[in-house]
């Protein structure tokens, strides 16, 4: 019988079975789960505070997915909208803070990043003119430059002397807050004629492209978005670099016995890293707000952090935390009509945050078995051969060091004994 007859054989039981062992064992499933007692936990806070957990809720829904008492179908689908433009700085810092945190780096520089690339794109976007589509190019290549370089400090840091990248990369943020300060007092950096501290208006030839007429706000900076989560993913899987920072990130010293210069890799994952930021501050200078002020990096360096640890530092998974986080600061909102303080999405976010942080005890909560690797396909392929279902027999089957017993003794579907 051939491998694909075999694997059409296996009754559906049996793959349920396995859909079930993977799944309570899987650390996605602790995200999700955070995500509901989070909302379990503003609700009990929203009813404490005497307003209606329901018109709040619905008012988020509203504010963030569909809003069914919109004027006409625009207004009622513009919340979606809105929520996708609020995603996309998220995503894209996201997935920069999860670059360095599959190397096993703490890149918590994130606002500092955001902020000198925010600055390289509104130069390039002000100060030069260039066709429409290459001025955007040139603008947020500008800003990827200056993200990286700046965090490239923090990676030759820590692989010349060793420093703590997370102490280095916090330092690095208080100055890239008062280098902004003084930036922005520069006539040069000003608008003509006055000594207001913002940036000029980017050219309208370097602004990202929207997507939708108004009353929608969603630019092209989704779809870089959407192109910058699947170059992470082919970085990451499907590179020889993306080996080694993965390799590095699960064990640096082995890493280096293999041959792989640590210090190398360290480097340019950070360089990595503050590019996807330094991308998202040229979204903020070119789409978001079009311009550079004083508060340009908002709290998305520091939200990022919690949309790559809800997106366990996956590429799809960091893209749909980001979403996540989106939605939530669209319908905070709206939500703010049924007197909940938009406090409420910084206790949901932190919520969030506090339970991915402690997955034992998201386990333990709901009686979970402990979490493991284990794949459906190792799990239908040890099943079939009679052997024991756990992550020491799942290692051994992918180095081809499992013994096999005697199959001809075991049907396909058959619990092992």
């Amino acid at each position: 019988m051939s491998h694909k007859q075999a694997r059409n054989d296996v009754p559906v039981s049996a793959w349920l079975k396995g859909l079930a062992y993977t799944g309570l064992r899987s650390g996605w499933l602790v995200s999700v789960l955070a995500v509901v007692i989070a909302f379990a936990i503003g609700a009990l806070l929203i009813a404490m505070s005497g307003a209606s957990v329901a018109e709040a809720y619905y008012n988020m829904f509203r504010g963030a997915i569909f809003n069914p008492e919109g004027r006409n179908l625009a207004y009622q689908i513009k919340p979606l909208t809105d929520s996708l433009f609020y995603a996309i700085p998220l995503i894209l810092g996201g997935l920069g803070l999860a670059f360095g945190f599959r190397a096993g780096l703490f890149n918590i520089g994130g606002a500092g990043q955001l902020i000198f690339g925010a600055l390289a794109a509104a130069w390039v976007g002000f100060n030069y003119d260039f066709p429409p589509v290459i001025h955007t190019l040139l603008a947020v290549l500008a800003g990827m430059i200056a993200g990286g370089l700046y965090a490239s400090i923090a990676g030759i840091l820590k692989a010349r002397t060793g420093a703590n990248e997370v102490i280095v990369t916090i330092m690095l943020n208080s100055i890239s807050g008062l280098a902004l300060s003084y930036i922005l007092l520069q006539p040069s950096w000003q608008v003509p004629g006055t000594n207001f501290p913002k940036t000029p208006n980017v050219a309208d030839s370097a602004a990202m492209t929207p997507l939708l007429d108004p009353p929608f706000k969603i630019h092209s900076g989704i779809i870089l978005a959407i192109i910058a989560t699947f170059v992470f993913w082919w970085l990451l899987e499907r590179s020889t670099f993306g080996f080694e920072v993965r390799a590095v990130g699960a064990n640096p010293d082995a890493a280096r016995t293999s041959g792989i210069s640590v210090g190398k890799v360290t480097v340019l994952t950070m360089v990595v890293s503050g590019a996807y930021l330094g991308m998202a501050g040229a979204n903020e200078a070119l789409g978001t707000i079009g311009y550079v002020s004083g508060n340009v990096a908002g709290n998305v360096g520091f939200d990022a952090i919690t949309v790559a640890l809800l997106g366990r530092n996956k590429p799809i998974g960091t893209f749909f935390a980001g979403l996540l986080f989106g939605a939530f600061k669209a319908g905070g909102y709206l939500m703010q009509n049924a007197g909940v303080p938009i406090d409420m999405i910084l206790i949901l976010q932190s919520t969030i945050v506090l339970l991915i942080a402690a997955p034992a005890l998201v386990r333990w909560l709901f009686r979970l078995p402990q979490a493991n690797d284990v794949s459906l396909r190792q799990f239908m392929t040890l099943s079939q051969r009679g052997v024991e279902v756990n992550q020491a027999n799942a290692d051994a089957l992918e180095n081809e060091e499992l013994p096999v017993r005697d199959e001809s003794r075991i049907r396909v579907g058959e619990e092992p004994r």
